[in-house]
Parts: C-alpha cells; sequence; structure tokens
C-alpha cells in the first residue's frame, strides 16, 4: 500500500530554504563536488603566480602563444578523455601522430593533391584506433599491452618509411593550418574549439556519452543493462587515433615538415591534462571541459617556468608532483 510522503517538518523547511545563507552554502558544496573545481582553483592560482613573476606573461603575444602551443596537446586530450572515461588508456597516441604526419607529408612532396594526403594521415590514424578498439573491446586484451605494442608499430612505421629523416618541401598553403588565422584566431585555436565543442556534444548530449560513463562506472552493469560495450569502446579507441591524425596535421604544419621522432612523450602530457582536468583515472567520472582546462593548466606552466628560468629538468619534477597530486585528489574524490 502506498502511504502519502510525510509533510516536512518546520525544521527541515527552516534549514534547506529559510536560514540566511543556505543557498550560498548549498551552491559552494555543489560547485566542490564538481570535477571542474579544483583544475579551475589550480589554473586560476597558477596564472596569478606567473602574472607576479613576469611582467611579460599577460601580454597579447604570449597568450596567443600558449594557446597555439596548448592546442595540439589539447587535442589528443580528447580521445585520451574518451578512452580513459571507459577505464582504459592508449599510448600510442604520439607514434600515431607522428605516423599520420610523416606519411601525410610524405605523400605531398611525392605529389599526391594536399587534401587527399591529409586525408591518409587521418585514415591512419582512424585504422590504428580501431585496431587498438578492435584487441581491447573484441580480442579482450588488456588496453595498456594493446597500445603500448602499436606506439611501437607506429614508431618503427614512421622511422620505416622516412629512414629517420625529416620530410621537408610541403606546400606553403599547409602553414595555415598551423599558423594561419580565421577571423583573427589562430587556425590550431580554431580546430581545438571545434574539436572541443563536438566532444561535448558527443559526451554530454548524446546517449553515446552516456554510455561511455556507465563503462567507465561499472562495465559489467552495463553490459548487462543492454548496452554493446564492445562497439562503445571500439569507437572510443577509433577517436584517440583519429584525435592523434588531426594533431598530426596541426604539428606538420607549425614545422611545415614531417618529423619521424615527433610526439615522443605526447601520450604522457594527453594523461597528464585529463588527470588533471579532474577526470578519474579509472573511469567513470570527469569531463571534456575539465580536460580543457587541464590542458590550458599545462600549458600555463610550462610556458611560466620558462619564462622565469626554471630548469628543465626542475619543470618535470614540479610537473611529476602536481600531476601526483591530480591523481590523488581525483582519488580521494572518488572515494
Amino acid at each position: 500500500m502506498n502511504m502519502p510522503n510525510p509533510p516536512s517538518s518546520p525544521k527541515t523547511s527552516s534549514v534547506s530554504g529559510d536560514t540566511p545563507g543556505a543557498p550560498v552554502s548549498f551552491a559552494w558544496a555543489a560547485l566542490k563536488r564538481s570535477t571542474l573545481f579544483y583544475p579551475f582553483i589550480g589554473l586560476v592560482v597558477v596564472c596569478i603566480v606567473m602574472v607576479f613573476a613576469s611582467d611579460s606573461f599577460l601580454s597579447a603575444a604570449n597568450i596567443e602563444n600558449v594557446l597555439r602551443q596548448v592546442s595540439i596537446n589539447a587535442i589528443i586530450a580528447v580521445g585520451m578523455t574518451c578512452v580513459i572515461l571507459t577505464g582504459g588508456i592508449d599510448l600510442s597516441v604520439g607514434s600515431v601522430m607522428a605516423l599520420a604526419g610523416t606519411l601525410s607529408a610524405g605523400l605531398m612532396v611525392a605529389g599526391m593533391n594536399g587534401v587527399a594526403a591529409l586525408a591518409v594521415g587521418l585514415a591512419v590514424g582512424l585504422g590504428f584506433g580501431a585496431a587498438n578498439g578492435f584487441f581491447v573491446a573484441f580480442a579482450g586484451m588488456p588496453p595498456i599491452i594493446v597500445t603500448l605494442a602499436t606506439m611501437g608499430i607506429a614508431r618503427g612505421l614512421a622511422l620505416i618509411y622516412t629512414g629517420g629523416y625529416p620530410i621537408d618541401g610541403l606546400p606553403d598553403w599547409v602553414s595555415f593550418f598551423g599558423s594561419g588565422k580565421i577571423l583573427g584566431v589562430q587556425a590550431p585555436v580554431v580546430i581545438m574549439a571545434v574539436i572541443y565543442v563536438i566532444a561535448w556534444v558527443l559526451l554530454e548530449r548524446m546517449p553515446f556519452g552516456r554510455y561511455v560513463y556507465a563503462i567507465g562506472g561499472n562495465e559489467q552493469a552495463t553490459r548487462l543493462s543492454g548496452v554493446r560495450v564492445a562497439r562503445v569502446k571500439l569507437i572510443v579507441y577509433t577517436i584517440a587515433g583519429l584525435t592523434s591524425a588531426f594533431a598530426a596535421i596541426v604539428l606538420t604544419a607549425r614545422l611545415m615538415s614531417g618529423q619521424p621522432n615527433a610526439g615522443v612523450g605526447f601520450e604522457l602530457d594527453a594523461i597528464a591534462a585529463v588527470v588533471m582536468g579532474g577526470t578519474s583515472i579509472s573511469g567513470g567520472r570527469g569531463s571534456i571541459i575539465g580536460t580543457l582546462i587541464g590542458a590550458l593548466l599545462l600549458g600555463v606552466l610550462n610556458n611560466g617556468l620558462n619564462m622565469v628560468g626554471v630548469n628543465p629538468y626542475v619543470q618535470n619534477v614540479i610537473k611529476g608532483g602536481i600531476i601526483l597530486l591530480a591523481i590523488y585528489i581525483s582519488r580521494d574524490r572518488r572515494k
């Protein structure tokens, strides 16, 4: 027998709505529970410190430079976010970026239509991502082992294709993707923004996004609820490969050459951006906006430390400590 809900007591009503300051306290508590809270506070604090440390930090030229440098890692981090949200990892993104960039550059230099050559590079990223997804989702292999193997394969193919040397002589129009401007905004920043908008819609406004979060939260329960987990994982890793290829276009355009050794360590920077952005390394919790904040935080930190002349080796120690702190905070919040 259904019983009617009891009326709220005067004491309960007073606490929830009538007590002065209660709405503010509730809003503050809700904000602190958000995965964006600590990344945003961290970004603000780092920016304030850098403003006092360097007079030129807030100059228009430096801000433009930071955004341009951040764009490549931020683009890669989009795919990495999707993968980590499912509880996986992708160590091949840097090597796939190198292969896609060198292959596109080599085909253009060989006389292929530029657009077609760039499409081939995107197809390479798509193919490697799909291969990672197949072995993880359908063959049941551990993501870290699969992507470690494809990392070596992609890097090896890039070195074989180029003989270990850069590929120069690209058409002048290619530089637009690395240093051109669209309505006064740098092309890499525009590309980054478009990719983030698409990713936000995909993860926050479509059923696919709910499946991604659900898999990271409880894969078995998600499978039992009727979600095709393997197919979702395949798509997620394919997205990671594709974003790596887009990053390859931007990097190749900035360097105006295909570099077989490009992207070394980029997978670690992408993981750092995702984790620093509040995404749980074990999956199921995080946001694409948080990843953008994490990428900006990492970029501002790199830029500021370089401007004040901090030794590069010391920079690695500082960044490593911040990443550990971010993982600890994420773990504590998940508990």
